[in-house]
């Protein structure tokens, strides 16, 4: 908006400040009768705890002279003359609106500080950041005049009736908890009736606000109500939700120009295919558009793991990021200690193969092969499944301290609850069952609907994911699983069972309610699914779909988001995960000893890591402390830890690999090449 055309106004504006500004954000206003800024009724310069004066929204506090059409009171200096541009655009060839892009640019000035730069600005290019209707809205939102800001919001352009009843029901709400939180339990209830109960037809609202009564304090209020009181944020937080009612071109949302840069930033690094860059100011800047390069993506083998006498079927990151559990054919477990890189990138004397990695404990004991693996919160626990058997382990001592035999067919999965306290464990046996930290049963799903082959909690708490094979009731005596190489077990093994493929099977993934334990969403799918993981937004779910798809789940919406395809899988089961610091990569192994990689949000196929030897690679993990790093596991008995490779040896990249004997007990091969 402009200020209003005359002729002094178009000659020159003084522009003078007789304060030292400070940096108040947008979001307040000092009124334009040049009173002292008031917050929630404190008769002091602050806004919702936050204490010094602040002058926004085109207003001052200052007296002294006579008071520009900036909203900034003048002492008679130098003048500022308005500049008259052609055009609407910011330039010719632009589609910004130069009104638009000023009026964001006086509002970030003033959200920083600068505030006599602001006064300049408007003067100079004859726009105003917000009309005085809307500092006075603001102010009189901050000050609790309630009914003063009733009568200005019908000022500001709300062009819909029931708009404007949801805004007032805002309004009034605020003024009906402020009431309550000060004991005026008689004036709370005359709003409640008279303002709330006919603006509202939600009568179960109404009811949760009318319980509020009973409230024993005012601690009691805030705790029930979610709400954080009349002296906290809780009425700068109404101005943001009163935005949505208000045409933006009037009332500009609180820091526009810096959420546009967030935009901005998002959808570069939604672009950047290797992004794997934490989110910091070193990693964007505004100065340049984001790219990380490949060769910050972990795409070289460092080290080979090679103490198993067979296929290995999983592996496992400690949280800590410096243990990996890895479950082999071979009946055992083993515990390797990776030890602190001394990668040339971060001691540049010391060579690329310095890092140890050491079977620390080797967990042996097992009747059949170990299929599962899942660590306790803390690293104290480690769980391993063997056949139908739950194992407990301390891998600090090695030594196994309680054995779980309530399944009754394989253990297909094992997950711990995102607070620790307590696992999951999934089963062939239709069962999937609650376990506290001391391995007690606490809790069981019953007979589920499928024969579950893995499962996961979303990090929020709110959900597990199952997937399985649910065979119909026509046939439920004729539902046997083929096994092949002598009765190899369904959850991690090169030489996986597959099911035989008939028209009495069926393939779903399950959504439960944590808490509830009811389903929400059943999702009948065409081929074998071996594999679920959450991302940690607790969004989506990755799952390994048979033949040859990695697919990607929206739980909100019970769609399929993404499909990954390149990778083989047919018979065996193959697990991936979601990697990087956004995990914004799908890692996933392959029937044709690959590791493949791919973008999440494009689906952008951008790595095939050859190097493992003959057979599947099954199973994929990146280190959850160390965004370049992550393991692979296959049927060739080896575990591959992939990361950046270090600046001299980027040349060699695609050479020969030079294999050595490694440090420490156990096989350990280490090489930097692309190949293995």
């Amino acid at each position: 908006m402009r200020f209003p055309d005359n002729t002094d106004q178009d000659s020159a504006l003084s522009v003078s400040l007789d304060f030292e500004p400070e940096a108040g954000p947008s979001s307040v206003a000092l009124n334009n009768d040049l009173s002292a800024a008031v917050s929630n009724g404190n008769g002091h310069a602050v806004s919702n705890g936050h204490g010094g004066p602040l002058f926004s929204n085109g207003a001052s506090s200052s007296t002294n002279g006579k008071l520009t059409a900036a909203g900034y009171a003048s002492k008679g200096s130098h003048a500022i003359s308005r500049v008259s541009l052609p055009g609407t655009k910011l330039y010719e060839d632009s589609h910004v609106d130069r009104e638009e892009f000023v009026r964001l640019v006086i509002q970030s000035l003033r959200d920083v500080g600068y505030i006599e730069s602001a006064a300049t600005l408007e003067a100079e290019s004859g726009y105003t950041m917000e009309s005085p209707e809307v500092a006075e809205f603001r102010e009189c939102i901050l000050d609790g005049s309630w009914d003063s800001a009733e009568v200005t919001l019908s000022r500001l352009g709300v062009s819909d009736d029931e708009s404007l009843r949801m805004a007032r029901f805002l309004i009034s709400q605020q003024k009906y908890l402020e009431l309550l939180e000060a004991s005026n339990v008689n004036a709370a209830l005359h709003v409640l009736r008279s303002e709330l109960a006919p603006l509202n037809t939600d009568v179960d609202k109404l009811h949760s606000l009318s319980g509020l009564i009973m409230c024993s304090n005012a601690e009691d209020l805030k705790s029930r109500a979610k709400w954080d009181g009349a002296a906290g944020v809780s009425r700068r937080q109404l101005l943001a939700n009163l935005q949505r009612f208000i045409p933006s071109s009037v009332m500009i949302p609180q820091r526009r120009f810096a959420s546009l840069l967030q935009q901005a930033y998002t959808h570069q690094r939604t672009q950047c295919l290797y992004h794997n860059a934490p989110y910091d100011s070193s990693a964007f800047s505004l100065y340049t558009d984001h790219h990380c390069s490949r060769d910050s993506f972990p795409s070289l083998t460092t080290h080979i793991l090679a103490e198993h006498e067979d296929e290995v079927w999983n592996v496992q990151w400690s949280h800590c990021g410096r243990y990996l559990a890895s479950a082999s054919k071979d009946k055992t477990a083993i515990v390797w200690h990776i030890g602190v890189s001394l990668h040339p990138l971060r001691r540049p004397k010391t060579g690329p193969n310095t890092r140890d990695c050491i079977p620390e404990k080797v967990l042996r004991d097992h009747p059949y092969p170990v299929g599962c693996l899942a660590w306790s919160l803390d690293d104290s626990i480690l769980l391993t499944s063997s056949e139908h058997i739950i194992k407990m382990w301390n891998p600090k001592t090695g030594l196994c301290v309680r054995e779980l035999d309530a399944h009754t067919e394989t253990v297909t999965s094992l997950v711990w609850l995102p607070d620790g306290s307590g696992f999951l464990s999934g089963s062939m046996d239709r069962k999937i069952i609650l376990w506290d930290v001391d391995g007690k049963q606490r809790d069981t799903w019953g007979t589920t609907v499928i024969r579950v082959t893995d499962l996961a909690v979303t990090p929020d708490f709110s959900r597990l994911v199952a997937v399985g094979i649910h065979h119909l009731p026509s046939s439920a005596n004729n539902s046997a699983v083929t096994l092949q190489d002598g009765g190899t077990p369904p959850t991690g093994a090169a030489t996986q069972a597959s099911t035989e493929r008939r028209r009495d099977v069926e393939n779903r993934l399950i959504i439960y309610d944590l808490a509830t334990k009811q389903q929400e969403v059943s999702i009948r799918l065409e081929g074998e699914l071996t594999s679920v993981k959450i991302s940690q937004d607790s969004r989506y779910a990755l799952v390994n779909h048979a033949p040859d798809e990695v697919q990607l789940w929206d739980l909100d919406s019970a769609r399929m988001a993404r499909r990954f395809t390149g990778q083989r899988q047919g018979k065996h089961v193959i697990r991936s995960c979601f990697g990087g610091v956004d995990g914004n990569f799908i890692v996933s192994g392959s029937e044709d000893g690959n590791v493949y990689v791919w973008h999440r949000d494009t689906g952008a196929l951008l790595e095939a890591l050859p190097g493992h030897g003959e057979g599947s690679v099954n199973s994929a993990a990146w280190n959850p402390k160390d965004e370049r790093m992550f393991a692979s596991c296959s049927d060739d008995c080896t575990i591959r830890i992939w990361e950046i490779p270090p600046p001299e040896m980027m040349e060699a990249v695609g050479s020969p690999m030079a294999e050595q004997n490694g440090k420490g007990k156990g096989r350990s091969r280490d090489g930097w090449d692309g190949t293995g």
